[in-house]
């Protein structure tokens, strides 16, 4: 892409991915427009970051215009903005303007080994624990990508000639197939979600195999074998070596990482190896995440650490912001932030976490189209009526409707705000021993706050005032 080219970004956003585009743009040499259908006033802490910038930007705010996309050379698209049934995408492609989502962008500048990791569940702690294993063998490696704290552009200066760079890669980067591929791609796995944006679970499946589809026979794949949609994803052939990662011993003819008798076994070519054994990660950290650390040793292996480095770093694995972290722990008390589950099986997999604990738990927020008949089962199987604490909204009306089929007691408690909820836990708690305290909502966000990092941090401060 030339400077001096003029560029339109439609949607800067309040999660910094489309600020630290926008900067990167403008200190080097690009001509920028900037659209947005959100006000000043709701841009203002990325607008404030922008002030000395404003003589070379034009900004457009409250709106889209079609007119836009005729006056400029290049469209990018915050991953927050839909690709399908959007007005403008139809516009700029019946215009033959080139356009692409910023991920396009940032694999045209890097030429660094890109590992690239997506799916429905834990893509965020796969790419952080990714990340701190692989920092053994390179100390300068760098991560982000769908995280408010590093996003995209924010650290594409700071990469390193032939040193990996590990990216979060959501599905809503994925909706216009990047023409490149990661070196290493990785489909953590695949659920029902973000059907209030696609047409159904086989759309959304195709658009995170975009991942794959440009890869070579030089680049690597790592599958969860466990899971049903990994058989769609061989059906598309492919062309990159794979490995499978998976919670019981893989077949002998595979090649990949997997559990057996609480040992972690690396597997190439038929050779395999004992990695660690993970009995106690098991009963600190619990199965689910031991499926995401399977997946961080996968990619560790392709890149050649050894299995000494992998077990000196595993001993000091970072806790993930807002899923599951524990915030507040005493003899008495556990409380764990999980803001970041925003799809009923995240509520279920903390359930199952934590279910011989004395486990209270809040839940609830806004649709996505989803289906709460999983979780409002495994609720009744583990969860007490009166631990059973929901923030309303509409995703909550379904779950509640769920659980009224299931002829679960209606002893549980539906309020509208947050502090409510945690004041209300806090009481239950009182009454018993080995309280655990799950903020687990299971659904979005968008009803009562900005996002799910704007609820985490709420319910992060909520506690820290009754606690303090």
């Amino acid at each position: 892409m030339k400077k001096k080219t003029k560029v339109l970004l439609v949607g800067l956003g309040i999660l910094g991915g489309g600020l630290s585009l926008a900067l990167w743009l403008l200190k080097h040499g690009f001509h920028l427009t900037i659209t947005d259908t959100k006000s000043k006033k709701e841009l203002a802490p990325s607008l404030k970051k922008l002030n000395k910038y404003f003589p070379q930007i034009k900004l457009v705010l409250g709106k889209h215009r079609l007119n836009d996309i005729l006056k400029n050379d290049l469209i990018i698209l915050n991953q927050a903005v839909p690709v399908l049934n959007n007005p403008l995408v139809a516009f700029a492609q019946k215009h033959k303007k080139p356009i692409m989502k910023e991920l396009e962008l940032f694999f045209e500048y890097v030429k660094q080994p890109i590992i690239g990791i997506t799916g429905t569940r834990g893509k965020t702690t796969t790419t952080l624990w990714a990340h701190h294993l692989l920092k053994a063998k390179f100390p300068q490696i760098q991560v982000g990508g769908n995280n408010p704290d590093y996003p995209l552009f924010s650290f594409i200066n700071k990469l390193k000639k032939n040193i990996p760079v590990v990216l979060e890669i959501p599905c809503f980067q994925l909706e216009l197939p990047p023409t490149k591929a990661p070196h290493l791609a990785v489909i953590t796995n695949l659920y029902t979600d973000h059907l209030n944006r696609y047409h159904n679970l086989k759309q959304y499946a195709q658009i995170k195999a975009n991942i794959f589809k440009y890869q070579t026979k030089d680049d690597y794949l790592i599958l969860n074998y466990d899971n049903p949609w990994t058989k769609y994803f061989l059906s598309l052939k492919p062309k990159a070596q794979i490995y499978f990662t998976s919670l019981k011993k893989l077949p002998q003819n595979l090649s990949g990482v997997y559990l057996h008798n609480n040992w972690i076994v690396y597997r190439k070519n038929k050779h395999s190896e004992k990695i660690i054994n993970a009995k106690d990660f098991i009963a600190l950290w619990g199965l689910h995440n031991t499926d995401n650390l399977l997946r961080a040793i996968a990619v560790s292996k392709i890149f050649q650490l050894s299995n000494q480095q992998i077990k000196k770093q595993i001993a000091s694995l970072p806790q993930v912001k807002m899923r599951q972290e524990i915030i507040f722990h005493n003899k008495k008390l556990t409380i764990i932030n999980d803001s970041a589950g925003t799809s009923p099986e995240a509520t279920e997999q903390v359930l199952e976490r934590f279910k011989n604990k004395n486990l209270i738990l809040i839940a609830g927020g806004t649709d996505k189209n989803l289906d709460f008949f999983n979780l409002a089962k495994t609720i009744k199987k583990i969860l007490p009526a009166k631990n059973l604490i929901l923030l309303n909204g509409s995703a909550t009306q379904k779950l509640v409707t769920q659980l009224n089929r299931k002829h679960y007691s209606a002893h549980y408690n539906v309020l509208e705000t947050l502090n409510e909820c945690f004041s209300y836990a806090l009481y239950l708690a009182k009454k018993k021993q080995n309280n655990v305290i799950v903020f687990s909502p299971g659904a979005a966000s968008f009803e009562k706050f900005k996002n799910e990092f704007d609820r985490g941090a709420k319910f992060n401060q909520i506690v820290k005032k009754y606690l303090k």
